[in-house]
């Protein structure tokens, strides 16, 4: 199959999910129709996102898994959801950054999605405990040549030790003790919740004490979720919504919600609509 043919597969499942998810089911003939596509298709769909964990197959159609709120899905289970969603905050992100700055980002899909968007920034020192982060920077250096990494304008990226995480985040005391020693002017954050009651949250309790010593080291801090996340509670919070200075969502979130962010976040970005 082709990488154009996976990249629809992976469109689709998320549009599955969103919905199962949504209406709390979804029956297979529904699908086939709304979809355009063949009830084989559907079933294959259904059975990618069984293995995933993240619905469980019923007798004609497919209903939501109940997370707990310890469960932390692995990168590969995560990067197939919200993938336009994604997208479009990476880029929106991504012009906040400005040449020749010092910013960190944390593990996480979105997170991801920016750094693809900030190879042609020039001069950044990027600092990250997230191993996919650094592979971005590091495969579009390699594949440049060996000259590409101590050229002008090619990023330093500073990746910190620690134990890495099913979301492919390296957390724990060896990479808090090295993002202490350090400073940023932003940082991008990547968060598995979004909550007025619980703010910002992860199901790891090592990720959440390494995302509070990333947040104490910057100067800016920047949230980067999609609209899935708001409402979500993992098991640790660890920042109130008052400590983020802004936070870069997309459209999915509806004119209630987006009230509610507001009256709590000191600033609020919709990827495509707050854009000038």
């Amino acid at each position: 199959m082709s990488d154009h043919q996976n990249l629809l597969a992976e469109q689709r499942r998320a549009l599955i999910l969103d919905e199962v998810r949504r209406r709390g089911g979804v029956r297979v003939n529904e699908l086939t129709r709304r979809l355009n596509v063949s009830d084989m298709t559907v079933r294959r769909d259904l059975d990618a996102l069984a293995r995933q964990g993240v619905v469980e197959k019923v007798h004609g159609g497919a209903v939501p898994v109940v997370e707990t709120s310890s469960h932390e899905p692995g990168f590969e289970a995560k990067s197939a959801l919200e993938l336009s969603a994604k997208d479009e905050i990476a880029r929106t992100a991504a012009r906040m950054v400005a040449p020749g700055s010092a910013i960190a980002l944390s593990g996480g899909t979105t997170t991801f999605a920016l750094a693809g968007h900030l190879l042609d920034v020039p001069d950044l020192t990027v600092v990250t405990n997230s191993v996919r982060v650094a592979d971005v920077f590091h495969t579009a250096q390699r594949s440049q040549g060996a000259a590409a990494e101590s050229k002008p304008g090619a990023a330093t990226v500073v990746l910190t030790g620690g134990v890495r995480t099913p979301s492919d985040a390296l957390v724990g005391p060896v990479a808090d003790q090295a993002i202490r020693s350090l400073h940023f002017d932003v940082l991008f954050l990547g968060v598995h919740g979004v909550s007025v009651e619980a703010g910002l949250s992860t199901p790891n309790l090592a990720e959440a004490e390494t995302n509070r010593h990333l947040m104490r080291s910057a100067r800016r801090v920047v949230v980067v979720a999609d609209h899935t996340k708001w409402g979500t509670v993992g098991l640790s919070s660890f920042a109130r919504l008052d400590e983020v200075d802004t936070l870069v969502t997309d459209p999915g979130l509806s004119p209630q919600t987006r009230e509610e962010m507001a009256e709590h976040l000191p600033g609020l970005v919709v990827a495509g609509e707050d854009e000038e």
